[in-house]
């Protein structure tokens, strides 16, 4: 991690005493009922959920806690068995991934989903919604579309600048490094304008080098304005930058609260952070060095 300094959280987003499926005083979604079970193995059973609104959510819990599971359930490439939920008041129950993310939801993913045969900027491009050219017939009339594709482009190139990926626009996705495919994949999703971005463990198998990185263009989607969700597992991330952060132990939540108040929680304790409660787990998986008072590594 940098010596950057601590950012600006965001307080006062729930209603009452921080617990489990509570109220939120802006949410962005809005999750009742939501059960999915594999075989006789039940993977997520959340009775109520609001994620706030302008606000980084963090979503922790041990391996197999059903984190993953949600995500897919929450943006249509899973369905649940029973459930209802709705991003800003429209109801995404049914709707396929697709749609979901045209409607402003979009995620990423643990393992990248680039396109290693195509170059950067045509991933890039990829992802702009309700292009023209995607019509069988409009295709064969690039006059009707090549305007739009020229702006697609552009946008396009603003952000792979954004994102110093720029030199690499045409360079074959399948050439990045994890962490550059991280970056890629975050920069797709903004291409097409969301308001909920969903990170599935962002900075998992990205070289130290990039974590800095992709931990401030985190922080920049809120300070543009977006509502952030993200899957981790590095505690001294989770620490650092979330402003909200929900716990989830054999599919249901057991927390919710700010970072270091649920991180002192008992059943938090007990379900993740185990002998681990005193220490970022940052430090134990060696990606943050341990100093001593005098300074020494």
């Amino acid at each position: 991690m940098s010596d950057n300094k601590t950012p600006q959280k965001t307080t006062d987003l729930h209603i009452g005493t921080p617990a489990p499926g509570c109220k939120k005083k802006d949410p962005i979604l809005v999750a009742d009922n939501i059960k999915k079970s594999f075989g006789g193995l039940t993977a997520v059973d959340v009775a109520h959920l609001e994620i706030p609104k302008n606000a980084i959510t963090a979503l922790i819990g041990p391996n197999g806690a059903g984190k993953t599971t949600l995500f897919n359930l929450l943006t249509g490439f899973d369905t649940p068995d029973t459930g209802e939920w709705h991003l800003m008041g429209n109801s995404l129950a049914g709707v396929p991934s697709f749609k979901v993310a045209k409607m402003g939801q979009v995620r990423t993913f643990q393992l990248t989903k680039a396109l290693g045969l195509l170059t950067v900027l045509d991933n890039m491009k990829l992802g702009a919604k309700d292009q023209g050219g995607e019509s069988i017939f409009k295709a064969l009339l690039p006059g009707t579309w090549r305007k739009q594709d020229d702006e697609i482009g552009e946008k396009a190139m603003e952000l792979l600048k954004r994102f110093k990926l720029d030199a690499k626009k045409d360079d074959f996705a399948a050439s990045l490094s994890g962490g550059q495919r991280k970056l890629l994949e975050m920069a797709r999703a903004l291409m097409t304008d969301p308001t909920l971005v969903m990170l599935d463990e962002p900075m998992a198998g990205v070289n130290p080098a990039l974590t800095q990185s992709l931990l401030d263009h985190v922080l920049d989607l809120k300070a543009q304005g977006m509502t952030v969700l993200f899957v981790e597992h590095d505690m001294h991330m989770v620490r650092h930058i979330a402003d909200w952060v929900v716990v989830m132990a054999e599919g249901q939540v057991v927390a919710e609260g700010p970072a270091d108040t649920v991180m002192k929680e008992q059943a938090v304790i007990d379900a993740y952070l185990g002998a681990h409660q005193d220490t970022d787990l940052g430090v134990v998986t060696g990606r943050i060095d341990i100093i001593d008072e005098g300074g020494a590594k």
